[in-house]
């Protein structure tokens, strides 16, 4: 039997790491979080004490971090696991970092002689939860290939997007879109509500003309549109509006580093700034429809 190491179990990290256990493998996760690791046991998952008991005798990696910070803490240096871990091992880091930390990660593996792939997330926790996330992957094709197994036990899609970093490239470009549409969809709902027009109505009409788009057809941030969605619970749930301002200032840091133009993901990254400052953070990104209904 597979042995897989699990670090980080949080809302995205711990349904993943279920999945996996419902799948047959044996997983031994760890986090800094007790409630976590009591709830991942609570579902058939082995626990442990810090991540060198999480790692020791375990085939594969898993990990599911905050930032960049924290994966090259994690793998990096005379402290990381790339320094104790044994030859051959796969490295699978589904983390939505920075490219840059992604690509020195995947250097320092290889040059350890590890199989390494980068393989951010899109999905969301209830993606996360019912096994249907895609992952965008970046790494060696042999890597991917010897991931698949794994990745396809968590998600339904898997895009090998390229070298290492690639996967956090893709996550970024896709993300950005994702605030940007996100944002024009409420703003034209909010304006044509403010003319005296029927939400649902102007989301038919935008939906079936060529305003459609994934924000407004499926996941609507208007309340009472739409029954299954943040917003219309709300805007508890889903994506926090705190992670797309992560997500778009990493769209923007790449933007930087490549010098590349990025006008409409530097005003929908502020327009994040602005939500979360005023105590939104917590809040579904779709509640960004409240900085136009104002």
């Amino acid at each position: 039997m597979q042995h897989i190491a699990f670090i980080g179990l949080g809302n995205m990290g711990g349904p993943m790491a279920i999945n996996l256990v419902k799948a047959g493998y044996a997983v031994r996760g760890f986090d800094l979080a007790a409630e976590a690791l009591g709830h991942f046991a609570a579902h058939g998952g082995v626990t442990a004490r810090s991540v060198a008991e999480a790692v020791a005798g375990a085939d594969t990696i898993i990990s599911m971090l905050p930032a960049g910070k924290h994966v090259a803490a994690l793998y990096l240096g005379e402290e990381g696991l790339f320094a104790a871990l044994p030859q051959g091992t796969l490295v699978i880091d589904c983390s939505t970092i920075d490219a840059q930390t992604a690509r020195e990660v995947g250097r320092v593996a290889e040059h350890s002689g590890l199989c390494f792939i980068d393989a951010p997330v899109s999905g969301g926790t209830a993606g996360a939860a019912a096994g249907s996330l895609t992952f965008m992957v970046g790494g060696d094709a042999a890597n991917v290939d010897a991931a698949r197994p794994l990745l396809a036990a968590m998600g339904k899609r898997v895009f090998h997007a390229g070298d290492a970093g690639a996967g956090q490239i893709a996550k970024a470009c896709n993300n950005m879109l994702l605030g940007i549409l996100m944002a024009g969809t409420a703003e034209a709902l909010a304006m044509g509500v403010k003319n005296g027009l029927d939400p649902a109505v102007l989301s038919e009409i935008m939906a079936s003309s060529s305003g459609r788009n994934w924000a407004l057809e499926l996941y609507n941030p208007w309340p009472g549109v739409m029954d299954n969605v943040p917003a219309s619970h709300g805007y508890q749930g889903g994506f926090m509006s705190e992670l797309m301002l992560k997500d778009l200032g990493l769209a923007e840091e790449m933007a930087l580093h490549s010098h590349a133009a990025n006008p409409l993901g530097a005003l929908a990254r502020s327009l994040y700034e602005q939500h979360v400052a005023a105590g939104n953070g917590k809040l579904d990104f779709s509640s960004i429809v409240q900085q136009f209904r104002r």
